[in-house]
């Protein structure tokens, strides 16, 4: 049964039918049989009725978005992110369908805080179920069952890649079956998975095997071979996925369009492109900086007090950064050095034991405070709560020129943290490495992943070893 891909699908609709139900009996008595909240108007057997309508709904928003497909590979963080999106749109059609109908006193008097507790008992009990069903599932797979067979097709860095990735997860259960190559001995293995034959060898493996799909990777080099390979494998009617071997040069989930028929790739994914995850983002800040700067005042009437007596010079920092679309912005700090000549200040960096910064300056920049009047900064819209770090002009023209792709972090606001500081990643840490988890969460954004790395920076505190 596990092995039929429908009827799994079908056994996660029916489980998201179920905790529908659960969720909505589970809302109706909290807010209407505990406390009576409508005073009888409304039968039990109406409420109750309205499964009818609300199941399928929810259902439906579960299929547009994608909560049906198979995918082996996906984390409970993106799993989440589609939930959440699922039940706001759910509840959104609920309330529109509740607003039109005002009229007719069974809508009218149909409990909206009953909704609104059920939409939350349901984003979460989706999300708790899903994750338990797809833990036994990969518990299921790491012994061996429901697999996937998979033909590999080119011996390349592709394919060194996707088999270091199927190695290190045994819980999406694919298993290789062995590799395809022209260039390479039979026999000449990667790890334990061997090539099997030629392509010309194909056609017969294929059909005396029982294979679920056939991953191109061939090489650069060999590309002239992918008409034959696609050709071949579609014949015999096998899925067929192209895993292309330049992955240094294309992000890892590319954005592909229509252009009058001919596809086209674009060479990196911005989800903050759009103008709606743009939006959604940019009310999050506006938000989160107002409340910042509300929680944090009496921190900040402090800190300037101790600035000005402990040392000669402003209480603030200004400094030119580079910002999005390589806008120079003026990024405010609380001054943790003794005053200095512009020159010197800007061509150094801060090292361990600097003589520069003063002792209150010191323990400023050792738990971030020196950071919060960014605050300021995200509320005018030069910054983000969450991107990569904004860095000075001058190191920023020395950068585009070492470290490839650096640029990109610019196609985004700068942030007050991010997923490179959460990691451990801030001052005098490698900027190569910076860049690759600045890059990375520039091209997996989603309103989930700044939450974690807001809630991260909560957790972890704001104490960091390697701010000096």
């Amino acid at each position: 049964m596990l092995n039929d891909r429908t009827k799994l699908n079908r056994w996660f609709v029916l489980l998201d039918a179920f905790v529908i139900i659960f969720a909505y009996l589970l809302s109706w008595f909290l807010c209407i049989e505990l406390r009576d909240e409508i005073g009888g108007v409304l039968s039990r057997e109406f409420y109750f009725g309205a499964i009818v309508i609300i199941v399928p709904i929810y259902l439906l928003c579960n299929t547009f978005f994608g909560l049906y497909k198979p995918v082996r590979t996906e984390d409970s963080l993106h799993e989440f992110y589609r939930v959440l999106q699922s039940n706001l749109i759910g509840l959104l059609i609920l309330n529109t369908i509740l607003f039109i109908g005002g009229k007719n006193p069974y809508l009218f008097n149909f409990s909206r805080v009953m909704l609104f507790t059920f939409g939350a008992i349901n984003t979460i009990s989706e999300e708790v179920a899903r994750y338990f069903a797809r833990f036994v599932l990969r518990r299921i797979r790491s012994k061996g069952f429901n697999q996937k067979h998979i033909l590999l097709v080119g011996y390349s860095d592709a394919c060194f890649k996707f088999i270091d990735k199927i190695k290190r997860n045994p819980g999406w259960g694919y298993k290789i079956f062995g590799i395809i190559d022209d260039t390479h001995k039979i026999g000449t293995d990667y790890r334990g998975v061997k090539v099997i034959g030629d392509i010309k060898q194909l056609y017969n493996t294929i059909e005396n095997n029982n294979f679920d799909e056939v991953d191109i990777t061939l090489a650069l080099n060999e590309y002239d071979k992918l008409r034959e390979v696609v050709y071949v494998s579609e014949k015999l009617g096998v899925h067929t996925r192209f895993v292309p071997d330049y992955g240094t040069i294309i992000s890892t989930n590319p954005v592909s369009e229509d252009l009058d028929g001919l596809p086209v790739i674009n060479i990196r994914a911005v989800p903050l492109q759009s103008l709606f995850n743009r939006f959604f983002k940019r009310t999050i800040d506006i938000i989160g900086s107002i409340v910042g700067i509300i929680i944090f005042s009496p921190f900040m009437i402090v800190i300037s007090i101790l600035i000005k007596m402990s040392s000669k010079g402003p209480i603030v920092f200004k400094q030119e950064r580079v910002g999005r679309h390589n806008k120079l912005f003026v990024m405010y700090k609380f001054r943790s050095m003794v005053e200095q000549p512009d020159e010197e200040e800007k061509n150094k960096w801060t090292t361990e034991n600097d003589d520069r910064v003063t002792k209150v300056g010191k323990f400023i920049r050792r738990t971030s405070l020196d950071e919060i009047l960014q605050f300021f900064n995200v509320l005018k819209g030069d910054m983000s709560l969450v991107g990569p770090r904004p860095e000075r002009l001058q190191f920023v023209e020395k950068f585009k020129e070492t470290i490839p792709r650096y640029m990109i972090k610019h196609q985004v606001r700068p942030g007050m943290t991010g997923w490179a500081q959460i990691n451990g990643l801030r001052g005098d840490t490698p900027i190569d490495r910076r860049i690759q988890y600045d890059l990375w969460y520039i091209e997996n954004w989603t309103l989930g992943l700044d939450i974690k790395i807001l809630l991260l920076t909560l957790v972890k505190g704001f104490v960091d070893k390697n701010a000096y």
